[in-house]
Formats: structure tokens, sequence, C-alpha cells
């Protein structure tokens, strides 16, 4: 059903990479049934097909367990889009075709009556798929930037100014960039791995020289290089690619991300910080969505995250939301934890300057 599932999500108007079966089996393989590495848990993919056998609706979940408090001794038994959580996935949902939705919607809303729903980070265009109790828990930004009318439109221009002045000077040092596409064949394999082991060693190092915790690390660097195993073997050019910034043959920077349809998901960043007086970071995210533009992708999507320089890049939020359906005493204790949760972030963030 692998190949039905791709065509299907490719063919969802709100899809992203992280609805794909490359990206779903490849999060169970190493991540989703292995407790050590924060999964663990039974999966259960749900298919719907025509007369013809052709797949009309896919729902990958994960029975798990949430905790209410991490001093708490009562662990939540509860059903997640199998591909969250330990991993870090955006634009999460199901693979459905239009005249599935209400018969996925039916059987959602029955799944819900047995067990707690717990659906993080799921695409907006999700929400007619949701049974009529499901409770929103949260809403994660997560900016995009428009390329059809080219990078050069992008932010004001003075940071358009700024740009090409990083750029000359990286350039006087001797710094190239080159866009890395989604693997076409097992043969080029080898180059992506080492691409992505080196965007995890600078991402570390950067991250541990400004005292920062990350997840980006080699406890899941599995994953990722099981995705771009998958990725290459559909033969379609979509999925992991790369953009790289080189000095005198070495690796100096590396973005990584998913090219899918006509988006590229920027997923993660590392860079040597030795260049920072030059930034060099900026640069490389410049040239990436350069690249993206010039491969003619219509969107690049910075994921979760509010940061400024985002915005710099004329990105503008679109909401992924968090929903739960809460069974039992157990669903319900759960949905308070949520909500006690939102109000906090609440208050957060209508608090004075100073508090």
């Amino acid at each position: 059903m692998v190949d039905g599932w791709r065509e299907l999500a490719a063919g969802e108007p709100g899809g992203s990479w992280f609805t794909t079966p490359e990206w779903a089996l490849a999060w169970w393989e190493t991540v989703g049934a292995a407790p050590a590495s924060g999964g663990g848990g039974d999966g259960e993919i749900v298919v719907w097909r025509d007369g013809g056998g052709r797949v009309d609706a896919v729902v990958p979940l994960l029975r798990t367990v949430q905790r209410l408090h991490p001093r708490a001794p009562l662990p939540v038994p509860c059903l997640t889009v199998l591909g969250t959580g330990p991993g870090a996935a955006d634009h999460c949902g199901f693979a459905v075709a239009p005249h599935r939705r209400a018969e996925v919607a039916d059987w959602l809303a029955r799944r819900g009556r047995r067990a707690t729903l717990l659906l993080a980070d799921l695409d907006p265009d999700q929400a007619g798929l949701l049974p009529p109790c499901a409770v929103e828990i949260g809403r994660t930004p997560c900016p995009r930037t428009d390329l059809t009318a080219g990078p050069d439109a992008l932010g004001s221009r003075q940071f358009r100014a700024n740009l090409r002045r990083y750029g000359r000077k990286l350039a006087a040092e001797g710094i190239t960039f080159r866009w890395v596409p989604p693997a076409l064949a097992l043969s080029e394999l080898p180059e992506r791995y080492e691409l992505l082991r080196t965007a995890v060693r600078l991402h570390l190092l950067r991250r541990a020289a400004l005292g920062l915790p990350t997840t980006f690390d080699g406890a899941r660097a599995p994953l990722h290089l099981r995705v771009i195993e998958r990725a290459a073997g559909t033969g379609r050019g979509e999925g992991p690619a790369f953009l790289v910034a080189e000095r005198s043959g070495e690796v100096v920077g590396v973005l990584y991300g998913f090219q899918w349809r006509d988006s590229f998901a920027y997923y993660q960043i590392g860079w040597d910080m030795a260049w920072a007086p030059l930034r060099l970071g900026t640069a490389v995210i410049a040239e990436a969505v350069r690249a993206a533009a010039g491969q003619g992708l219509a969107t690049f999507d910075f994921l979760r995250g509010t940061e400024p320089y985002k915005y710099r890049f004329g990105a503008v939020d679109r909401e992924d939301v968090s929903w739960l359906v809460p069974h039992g005493v157990p669903g319900a204790l759960l949905g308070l934890k949520y909500r006690a949760k939102a109000a906090r972030r609440a208050d957060a963030e209508g608090a004075p300057e100073g508090d």
C-alpha cells in the first residue's frame, strides 16, 4: 500500500512531507518502537481502498502513554499520530481522499469512544476529520514565505542590502554555496549521509557553545539517515535536500530540510561559529531560500518557532493545531493538564515587560 499512500499524500491540498510513508515508516523503524529513543508503543495503520484496490485513506496511529506530570505516577493511555513526538514533525495528519473524509471522521469518532486521542500539531486543513467532541489544546505558529515573487522581493530593502553585503564578504573569503537536491538513486546516498552527519556535528558544536539544548543529535541521526534512504528508493526526487557552504573543500555550513511538492521545509542548520562575524548562518538560510525559488518551489516553510529572523525573510504564520478527544477520567485529567498549560502560556505572553 506504500505507493498508494505516497500518491494520496502528494494530492492532499494541505499535505506535508510529514504525512508521507517515507517519514512515518522511517520514524517507526528508528524511534517509534524503541523506548530508549523516546518512543515505545504499538503502531496501527488503518487503510481504506476503493473497489479496484486504490488507496483512498491512510490513518497511521501509535498507541502510547502520556503522563499527567513528570512526578505523577498515573500514565494516560492514548492514541497519537504515528510519526509525531520524538523527532519533531509539523503539519501532521492523515492522507485522506475528499470523498472519504466523512467516513474517516466517523471512524475516528468511534475510535475516540474507546481510547483518548491526542492529535498534536495537525495541519489546519485536518480539522474536518475530527470528531465533534475534539477539544483544541494548543496552536503552534509555523512561519512560511511565499516565493512566487522571487527571492529578491523578500524582506525589507535594508535586509536585502545586508544579505548582499554578507554575501560579498563571504565570497571574498572563498566561501561558496551549492544546493544538493534529494537523492534519485541509491548510489547518491553516501554523500547525503555525510552531509547529514556534518549538519548534526556543526549544529551540536554551535548549541554547546551557546549553552543551549537540542534534540537534533546523534540519537536522532538514525531517523534522518533512514528517511534519506527511503526517499531515494522512491525515485521521485523529493525528500531530504541540503544547502551546503564550503571553503577550500571543507564544509562549513549545512542547512537540512525536505523538498515536497511545491515547497521546501527547513528542518535544521549547522554552521561553523568561526564565521559568525560574517553572518554565515543568515547567509546559508538566504542561499537556501534563493535555491528553493530557483527550483521553482512556491513556499519556503520555516516550520515551528517564531524566531525573529524568519520574519525578516517575509514569513507569515500558519498555525498547526493540537487536539484532544478525551476518554474516561484519565482523558479528562489530560485535558485539564493541557488547559492549565495554555493558561500559563497566555499569562506569560500577557505579562508586562520585566515580570
